[in-house]
């Protein structure tokens, strides 16, 4: 079992190798536009799954897929005598989901945008049906009522001479 570390150096190595020989390499009509997004390699190093997306149409899809398919074996000779390592990592060839997840989100973000603005708008030409604070405010009734108390107590202190005040 190799560490982690090792593994994912041979994981790019695999990446820029099969990246390499899609550029130049493998001349098949069928491949589109492909792209190789991810490599993963179990940790045995015995097994890489090397995932990629296509641009284009669903047939364009296939068709990458099936030329992929078809090199294989090109390919993953070219590993071997990249990688330099004992044995070389069977490899399988994933298309990645990854856009189309992406594009989910987006759509539901969008989604998300067009019901922030409609409530906005709807907000902006609405109007209280009462008072514009209905709440009540306790501060204010209190300074209402310690104004009443300080009268009382300031009319009160002037009907009686206040304390030490001897005649």
């Amino acid at each position: 079992m190799a560490d982690a570390a090792r593994a994912r150096k041979v994981a790019d190595r695999i990446h820029e190798t099969v990246a390499r020989m899609l550029q130049g390499r493998i001349k098949d009509a069928r491949l589109g536009f492909v792209t190789v997004t991810d490599v993963r390699v179990t940790g045995d190093l015995q097994q890489a799954t090397v995932f990629y997306t296509v641009y284009g149409s669903e047939r364009e899809r296939r068709d990458t897929a099936a030329a992929l398919r078809s090199a294989t074996g090109l390919i993953r000779s070219e590993v071997g005598k990249a990688l330099g390592i004992r044995l070389t990592p069977s490899i399988t060839f994933q298309l990645d989901a990854l856009p189309t997840q992406a594009r989910t989100f987006e759509d539901a973000l969008a989604q998300a945008r067009a019901k922030d603005e409609e409530i906005a708008r709807t907000y902006a030409g609405a109007s209280y049906a009462g008072e514009a604070d209905p709440y009540r405010h306790d501060d204010e009734d209190d300074e209402a009522a310690d104004e009443a108390e300080d009268e009382t107590v300031t009319a009160a202190a002037g009907d009686s001479s206040a304390p030490g005040d001897e005649e």
